[in-house]
């Protein structure tokens, strides 16, 4: 559909900036970055570089970006920028600021990101017209109940055929 085409890579183009510019200046976004990966990085065993983990989800956004804009795997890209998403949103820590001009702006990129995670979850959620996979799964149980169901019934039928030629 024609609205896929245009909105994915509308989606995607702020990720791919986005990753891009902190692949290329991690430093610039290591700062606002550390509160964030300093825990993360204690309670999940990854480094302590808070450099290599801006790039790592620098290069998850532009890959997922990517991939989403282009329409391949668009479900899987969508649950990829989704988790790019947790940690950005979590670095603009409006509560913590006093400012009132400083906190509008932080509180702006917040809501931003809601939104977008927002767009990203009928992303990840959009079958593109095809049935989904519960409810393939569930078309395939009715399936083998069905096949079963018709086996007993063929069983008894062929169990009374040998019993009349008996008699």
């Amino acid at each position: 559909m024609i609205v896929r085409r245009i909105a994915r890579p509308l989606l995607a183009g702020i990720f791919v900036w986005g990753g891009y510019n902190a692949l290329r200046h991690p430093a610039a976004h290591a700062p606002a970055a550390e509160p964030v990966t300093k825990p993360v990085a204690q309670t999940t065993g990854l480094p302590d570089d808070t450099e290599l983990l801006v790039r790592a989800n620098a290069a998850a956004m532009v890959g997922g970006g990517l991939l989403l804009a282009t329409g391949k795997f668009p479900r899987l890209a969508s649950m990829v920028l989704m988790g790019t998403l947790a940690p950005t949103a979590a670095t603009h820590n409006f509560w913590d600021e006093s400012d009132p001009q400083a906190k509008a702006g932080k509180l702006t990129q917040f809501i931003k990101d809601l939104s977008l995670f927002g767009g990203l979850m009928l992303a990840a959620a959009d079958t593109e017209g095809r049935p989904g996979l519960a409810y393939r799964a569930r078309m395939a149980g009715d399936n083998v109940e069905r096949a079963a169901h018709n086996a007993r019934q063929e069983a008894k039928i062929a169990a009374l055929q040998a019993r009349n030629s008996v008699s």
